[in-house]
C-alpha cells in the first residue's frame, strides 16, 4: 500500500499546458494534483457549494482570488471560501505542481 497519493502522479507539462490528475475520491472530497507549465493556467472560478484549497507544492503560481492576485511558492496553502473566484497561473519558466481539495463535493 502506498499512503504518498502524489508518488504516482508524474506530469511534465509543455509551457502553456495543464496536466491534471485525481489523487483522491470520496462522497465528500475531491482531491486533484495539476502541473502547470509555464505561462499555463487553472481559468478563474467558483464552487458555489464547496470549499476549495490550494497547495502549492513546487514552484510558484500567482494565485487570482475575487479579482486579486498574489503570489504563492511552495510551500503555500490557499483557502478559497464556497462561492469564491478563483485561478492559478504559472509566471515562472518552471513546472509548478499544486493540489487543489474540494470539499464537500457539489452536491452533497
Amino acid at each position: 500500500m502506498v499512503f504518498d497519493l502524489l508518488s504516482e502522479f508524474e506530469a511534465t507539462p509543455e509551457a502553456g499546458a495543464v496536466e491534471s490528475g485525481e489523487l483522491a475520491v470520496t462522497d465528500d472530497v475531491l482531491v486533484k494534483a495539476f502541473a502547470l507549465g509555464p505561462d499555463a493556467s487553472i481559468p478563474p472560478h467558483e464552487h458555489g457549494d464547496a470549499t476549495n484549497v490550494f497547495h502549492v507544492l513546487r514552484g510558484t503560481v500567482a494565485v487570482e482570488r475575487d479579482g486579486e492576485t498574489e503570489t504563492v511558492s511552495a510551500p503555500g496553502v490557499v483557502l478559497n471560501e464556497r462561492g469564491q473566484v478563483h485561478g492559478a497561473h504559472n509566471e515562472t519558466d518552471e513546472v509548478a505542481v499544486l493540489t487543489a481539495s474540494l470539499c464537500p463535493l457539489p452536491g452533497q
